[in-house]
């Protein structure tokens, strides 16, 4: 289910790092400190990456959505 702004804006700092799942493998991390960053799991070559995409609210939600789309498919990014 994808997030909406509402659950976003009320997510509350924890001892451990909070994550709010998206889809298709981007989330948002809330850090204990407070701060909420884009992150993007993936597979390569049978091992697990981590990306970061940038702060919540410095990027669009949309714009967000679509990058993850963008490394699957680099050929339609250009």
């Amino acid at each position: 289910m994808p997030l909406i702004d509402v659950k976003v804006r009320n997510a509350k700092p924890g001892a451990r790092p909070v994550r709010l799942w998206d889809s298709g493998g981007l989330y948002l991390e809330v850090s204990p400190a407070g701060g909420k960053l884009w992150r993007f799991k993936y597979r390569f070559q049978g091992k697990e990456k981590l990306l970061a995409l940038g702060k919540w609210g410095a990027v669009s939600h949309d714009r967000i959505r679509a990058r993850p789309w963008m490394i699957r498919n680099p050929a339609a990014g250009s």
